[in-house]
């Protein structure tokens, strides 16, 4: 006959589920907490779902999930974790807002899982905060929030405030936070059940490095990449982009050529492109903003562009988004 156990309490945690949040970011944060439960026999945490009206959330997969309460519902809570995924800023009505600070005033500990952070910042309660997010949306918020610190961390933890760049970082996350509450051997038994090779530390990148993200070791031609994607604001020339990684122009178009098939300026302008995409989609700066943040001079000419890249102009990318 088994027990009732009638130990500490269990640290609970909300999660806030926004239309089109991303599963995966979810998923990873929740299974350390239900592992680590059962590898040490005792409800160390527990968590509930919420959702702004208390009715099923449609992730970005298509896939629903339950809540458990509304916000309307629920008026205390020590750690919220906000999920979102694309558009956060959309689902911000003044009642979300209301109670985010409700919380906050309580002591409730907030963070953001991916874009989670989008909705901490709208709301005011960033302030004086490190954050990180997903790599693909850390120059939108820039953008749309230059006073607050970010980072390009896997994961940042403060007192009052945590953040992760989504995906496996939430789990990377989550098992630092095990790690500290409950210790390192139970972090260890909670990630080798879930085929995590080690515990990654938040300094950890976020990206595969960038010869392997090309599939290539050759020096001049990462460097000259890496180039291109710290100037997308103010594009370098390409004649100023080979002196700076050692070659002539012509080869520089070479190198293009032979390892990404395609030439240094079509590759340079696709980045820039893919840039103002995520901005349409991730902020409510207007079009004009957007191609100037990426390097176009003018409306028309970014517009020009983003519809021969893309086939369809800005505006009917960011509706589409939206749908």
């Amino acid at each position: 006959m088994r027990l009732e156990y009638h130990g500490p309490l269990p640290e609970s945690v909300g999660f806030l589920l926004l239309p089109r949040f991303s599963m995966m970011a979810f998923f990873a944060a929740v299974e350390p907490l239900r592992i680590a439960n059962r590898i040490s026999d005792r409800p160390l945490f527990d968590w509930t779902l919420i959702s702004v009206d208390g009715e099923p959330v449609t992730a970005s997969n298509g896939m629903t999930l339950l809540s458990d309460h509304s916000i309307h519902e629920v008026h205390h809570l020590p750690t919220l974790a906000v999920c979102s995924g694309f558009e956060p800023e959309a689902h911000l009505a003044r009642p979300l807002m209301g109670w985010l600070h409700r919380l906050d005033e309580a002591g409730c500990v907030l963070g953001g899982l991916d874009t989670g952070c989008f909705l901490l910042a709208a709301a005011g309660l960033l302030k004086g905060e490190r954050v990180t997010l997903h790599w693909e949306s850390l120059p939108a918020f820039r953008e749309r929030f230059p006073a607050i610190q970010t980072s390009d961390e896997l994961f940042e933890l403060g007192e009052r405030r945590f953040s992760c760049a989504g995906g496996a970082a939430a789990m990377d996350m989550v098992l630092e936070v095990i790690a500290r509450r409950h210790g390192s051997r139970l972090a260890i038994d909670v990630s080798e059940q879930l085929i995590h090779e080690r515990l990654r530390s938040r300094h950890d990148q976020q990206r595969m490095t960038l010869a392997r993200r090309l599939g290539t070791h050759n020096r001049r031609l990462v460097e000259a990449v890496a180039l291109m994607e710290r100037h997308l604001e103010m594009p370098l020339e390409l004649a100023d982009i080979a002196r700076r990684s050692g070659i002539s122009q012509r080869q520089l178009q070479r190198l293009f050529e032979q390892h990404l098939a395609t030439s240094p300026r079509r590759w340079y302008l696709t980045l820039r492109l893919g840039r103002a995409q995520h901005l349409l989609t991730e902020t409510d700066m207007d079009v004009l903003s957007v191609g100037l943040a990426c390097g176009f001079t003018s409306g028309p000419s970014f517009s020009r562009a983003f519809r021969e890249h893309y086939g369809q102009s800005p505006r009917e990318a960011r509706r589409q988004a939206s749908e």
